[in-house]
């Protein structure tokens, strides 16, 4: 029996239920596992009043600081963030903020090891309260905690120190785990630990019903990601309005909204994109078994959800070369990986759109990613952390 601390802050909660929802899936799978005993620490970060009055505040301010979720025990304390500093002062006011609540959870848990589910400002904080407990503490690079968080000078020598204080790191992808590489983390304690997907829900239907459904008639494309810029909803929107009759709908809410919905207007777009918000992935499983493609054109990744779910649907996908791509995407059904440009990805949508496609091959290439290996994955890595603590000096010094 091992017993989990899982610290994120990438976690749903009553007033974002949809955020971070694999980090979710994971924590519930590795809590559901036979051999493990889990609570969950997922901090809030809020200004200092006034600030966290203001109405972005105000609904996460109100969320429960206890509660049971999904049949887990979490704790959602506060810690102070500080506007305007890059995040600089995060994972030390973190640590600072978790320091007693972690004292008085361990009476009763007296948890084995810290998982750190995001490198910042999880990370960082994870490292500091994993020597102060005397625990191996892990931690998990997921994408931009690395590629943004990891460049920034605010930040990034806080998430290099933590990648080499950590007893153990995870990356969801193998090119993730060279960006981390390239910035000074070790790679020899690196281990690649891929996503998982529900394979039951994201499956590969009869298209034409599943449009019908959703009232939608000729090609479909989805594009399933956060409206930021990163995510270039701009260049899937200037590749479709090159492609007549196409439709096109965003799953995701973000800061550009507003911007994608003047740049639809402006392209002549408005009677063929649908702005679809934040969906349960219920319904994000049934907008991409209608899609012919799924079109992400991404900045920067790990390995994106969005891909594994739209393959498990029996949709390809057109990406751009980051992240894991090339080794999600490792069949012609798959899809296209192009450049970021208008032309390349509007032909790579046309070509999918003309092609005679098997959507149960384009499946096989999600097959692998179940959540059932992901969790068995994470708890041998966890055992090995909490077996091997001790035998070597620490580097958390």
């Amino acid at each position: 029996m091992i017993r989990v601390l899982t610290l994120s802050t990438l976690f749903p909660d009553a007033s974002r239920p949809t955020f971070g929802p694999f980090v979710e899936r994971q924590t519930l799978e590795l809590a559901a596992h036979p051999h493990v005993e889990l609570k969950i620490v997922s901090p809030r970060g809020l200004p200092p009043w006034p600030l966290s009055k203001l109405n972005r505040y105000a609904a996460l301010a109100a969320v429960p600081e206890h509660e049971t979720w999904k049949g887990v025990e979490i704790f959602r304390p506060r810690f102070t963030h500080i506007p305007c500093t890059g995040g600089r002062f995060d994972a030390a006011m973190m640590a600072r903020a978790l320091a007693p609540l972690l004292k008085d959870i361990r009476k009763s848990f007296p948890f084995d090891v810290i998982d750190a589910e995001f490198f910042f400002p999880d990370g960082p904080a994870a490292i500091a309260l994993g020597k102060a407990f005397d625990v191996p503490v892990s931690i998990k690079a997921r994408g931009a905690d690395i590629q943004y968080w990891g460049v920034q000078r605010p930040t990034a020598g806080q998430v290099r120190d933590a990648g080499g204080a950590a007893d153990g790191l995870l990356a969801v992808a193998d090119a993730l785990k060279t960006d981390m590489i390239n910035i000074g983390i070790p790679g020899d304690k690196i281990k690649v630990h891929y996503t998982g997907v529900d394979l039951s829900l994201f499956r590969a239907g009869e298209r034409v019903a599943a449009k019908a459904q959703l009232g939608i008639a000729g090609p479909l494309v989805v594009s399933v990601g956060a409206l930021i810029p990163r995510k270039r909803q701009r260049l899937t929107m200037q590749a479709v309005a090159t492609l007549p009759g196409v439709q096109l709908a965003f799953i995701g809410k973000g800061e550009d909204l507003a911007v994608l919905q003047k740049e639809a207007q402006a392209l002549g777009l408005a009677g063929r994109v649908r702005f679809l918000g934040a969906l349960p992935h219920v319904q994000i499983a049934r907008w991409l078994a209608a899609a012919d493609v799924m079109c992400l054109p991404s900045a920067s990744e790990g390995l994106a959800n969005a891909w594994v779910e739209a393959l498990a649907c029996g949709t390809p996908v057109v990406t751009t070369d980051v992240g894991g791509a090339r080794e999600l995407m490792d069949r012609p059904e798959a899809g296209r990986i192009v450049e970021p440009e208008r032309g390349a990805v509007a032909g790579a949508i046309s070509s999918l759109l003309t092609a005679d496609y098997d959507p149960h091959a384009v499946r096989k290439t999600a097959e692998r990613f179940t959540w059932q290996a992901n969790r068995d994955a994470l708890y041998a890595h966890l055992v090995g952390l909490v077996q091997g603590f001790g035998k070597h000096p620490s580097s958390r010094t």
